[in-house]
């Protein structure tokens, strides 16, 4: 992909919700929720300090991230639908 983030923003891609409940039920499109689950896809160099250190970040691409259900800024970059967020609305790393 042809696009790198500036600075502390990361790119994410989300990732797919089940499409059935643990008991069995078949979730219909109209009633799921945008998961809050993604992989990292780009890293900008990091955030700088007052004096002008570079501040690396704590993700990586390829990472699999959770993030708060309004985070970030929906964007279409080659015909997928992803996202541009601050690394610090990633609430952790899933291992």
């Amino acid at each position: 992909m042809a696009f790198k983030p500036l600075h502390d923003r990361v790119l994410v891609k989300r990732v797919q919700s089940d499409e059935k409940t643990k008991g069995g039920l078949i979730i219909p499109d109209s009633a799921k929720e945008k998961p809050a689950e993604g992989e990292v896809i780009a890293v900008g160099e990091g955030a700088r300090k007052d004096s002008g250190e570079l501040i690396a970040p704590a993700v990586k691409a390829g990472d699999r991230v959770l993030f708060g259900k309004w985070s970030g800024t929906e964007v279409t970059l080659e015909g997928e639908e992803l996202l541009i967020m601050k690394e610090s609305d990633i609430m952790g790393i899933i291992s």
